[in-house]
């Protein structure tokens, strides 16, 4: 991709109201650079690794490193033996949100998990007691069960429920909820991948309207007091500011809630709370997060057995 089409154009003017950032962040969608490759460690790493790590940003999770440009961390027998997940670090600083929760707790839900670093992430960063990974598109299951068997992730179960099936059936029950929405996508291109369609306005609606609905359904899986992240791959703020929004319009007793580590983020578009990784900031192909805290007091009730002993057991 040499020229911008109108559609990024348009996108770029959207996000950045500047002549110099536009062109900064055109530059990273249409000239793609590597960025550092990363690992999510399961397992305490042993003394000699076979890469070389890159210095922690100021926020970076204990349990996570960069390596050097041109790692393959994935042809390592320690990623065989499941030590550690290879994860981008644009997702690493979406989910580091949940570092801001405190831990341990009973019980966290995946919304939509596969294929299944943002468990993993959440299992080594809460050490939840039950950790229900769903995924409502069966085909992606097999990397989902793959992934999490590799890694070892105890106390896991996999299930596979539309999230309005999913709410109706558990709901009020986790502490922790997380929903890595569906999305356009717009950040692959970042990467040199391809993302067809994802600046036209009628995959940006429909992915808007899909994420409203998963975010709805997954606001009846959150216990009182407990915690609802909201994270996507994408730039565009139909999919992200604006759902936000609209989420907090529509579920008023849900607050958002700072992030100190991730503040040097905030979105520019939005005065609430809210975190941006720009691909020209040069440590991620891009991301937006968020977290929420359901101001509702009562009690929280447990997960059926009847429906742990239906889902399937990872360990």
């Amino acid at each position: 991709m040499d020229q911008p089409s109108k559609l990024l154009l348009k996108l770029s003017r959207q996000l950045f109201s500047e002549s110099a950032q536009q062109g900064q962040f055109l530059d990273r969608i249409l000239h793609p650079r590597p960025y550092l490759p990363c690992v999510l460690w399961c397992q305490p790493h042993p003394p000699d690794l076979p890469f070389t790590l890159e210095p922690a940003t100021s926020w970076q999770p204990p349990f996570v490193d960069r390596l050097a440009l041109g790692s393959k961390p994935g042809q390592t027998a320690l990623h065989e033996q499941g030590y550690f997940y290879c994860l981008d670090f644009s997702s690493v600083f979406a989910a580091s949100v949940l570092c801001a929760i405190p831990s341990p707790i009973a019980c966290l839900i995946d919304v939509c998990a596969a294929p299944g670093g943002k468990s993993i992430f959440a299992w080594v960063a809460l050490q939840p007691a039950v950790l229900v990974s769903n995924e409502v598109i069966r085909k992606r299951l097999g990397m989902l069960i793959a992934n999490l068997r590799r890694c070892q992730i105890q106390t896991a179960v996999i299930t596979s429920l539309d999230s309005q099936v999913l709410a109706a059936t558990i709901p009020h029950t986790a502490q922790v909820v997380l929903v890595d929405a569906p999305c356009s996508g717009q950040s692959l291109l970042a990467k040199g991948d391809r993302a067809p369609g994802c600046f036209h306005p009628v995959s940006i609606n429909k992915n808007a309207n899909r994420q409203k609905r998963i975010l709805a359904n997954a606001s009846y899986l959150v216990a009182p007091q407990g915690y609802l992240a909201y994270m996507t791959c994408t730039y565009s703020p139909e999919e992200n500011e604006r759902i936000i929004n609209w989420f907090l319009e529509q579920f008023p007793q849900f607050r958002p809630m700072v992030i100190p580590h991730l503040m040097p983020y905030q979105s520019h578009l939005t005065t609430i709370p809210c975190y941006r990784m720009w691909p020209q900031e040069g440590l991620g192909a891009g991301a937006f997060t968020a977290l929420f805290q359901n101001t509702e007091t009562g009690d929280t009730p447990e997960i059926a057995p009847a429906f742990l002993q239906q889902a399937r057991l990872i360990l």
